[in-house]
């Protein structure tokens, strides 16, 4: 998408409303560190959270979520993370298999996910590769103390074994995976990546979600076949009965 600085002057003529109208990374912000999650975030990670079914865990024993504050380190208890999308199994669905969780934290789940996904966005995208470090903050007994970057975390401290890095403006998926104590980024034949782990594969999916038609990022199973959401199951089963039904030589 063509970006301006604004205030912009206006032209002559002027330009279209898809070059001229700001997004929320172009204007400032009441509270500069919530940005908010745009459209396409949103429904990003709906997609993912429907089809991350990993086939050798319980439905009950696999956790995901979006844009929950994910705590690390049990000493500063007010640092976190937020990844656009994260995938955890071996932990219950409900926290205490009681309650929708309002956090993850690290030192009471006692497991890391096994899956981050971070969508580049302008405000991100040098943090979500591993070019800039946090800022400082102060601790509660006044000493600056600077946490680590969003890559630290993932790599060196929780260890997270896929990190899948997504720019819906170029269409570009990188996946990072551990290898000893670093990640190094794989070179992807396919636009799929095979999680053995957990028998579960992530890739891009051209098709059309929410209405809108473009390349996504979804799971798929053993056999390469894309997992279905509810809505789409219900589809194909309404397809199938309605051809059925045709050869029958009924009306549906």
């Amino acid at each position: 998408m063509y970006r301006l600085k604004y205030p912009t002057e206006q032209s002559d003529p002027p330009l279209s409303p898809r070059e001229t109208l700001p997004t929320m990374y172009d204007l400032p912000s009441e509270n500069h560190e919530e940005l908010g999650v745009d459209q396409f975030h949103g429904f990003q990670s709906e997609l993912l959270w429907l089809t991350f079914c990993p086939a050798n865990y319980k439905s009950d024993r696999i956790f995901s979520s979006s844009d929950l504050n994910l705590y690390y380190n049990v000493h500063h208890q007010n640092w976190y993370k937020r990844p656009d999308w994260f995938g955890v199994v071996g932990v219950p669905k409900l926290y205490d298999d009681q309650d929708l969780r309002l956090s993850y934290v690290i030192w009471q789940e006692g497991v890391s996910p096994h899956i981050v996904v971070e969508l580049l966005s302008p405000s991100t995208e040098k943090e979500d590769l591993g070019k800039s470090h946090s800022r400082e903050q102060i601790s509660h007994n006044g000493n600056t103390e600077k946490p680590p970057s969003k890559w630290e975390v993932y790599e060196k401290i929780l260890r997270i074994p896929y990190y899948v890095v997504f720019s819906r403006y170029t269409d570009q998926m990188r996946v990072f995976t551990l290898q000893s104590d670093r990640y190094v980024e794989k070179d992807l034949t396919e636009l799929k990546v095979w999680m053995t782990e957990i028998e579960l594969g992530i890739g891009l999916w051209e098709g059309e979600y929410k209405g809108v038609q473009r390349l996504w990022l979804r799971f798929y199973d053993y056999n390469e076949n894309w997992i279905l959401t509810d809505a789409e199951q219900s589809e194909q089963r309404a397809k199938y009965l309605e051809q059925r039904l045709r050869e029958l030589g009924i009306e549906p």
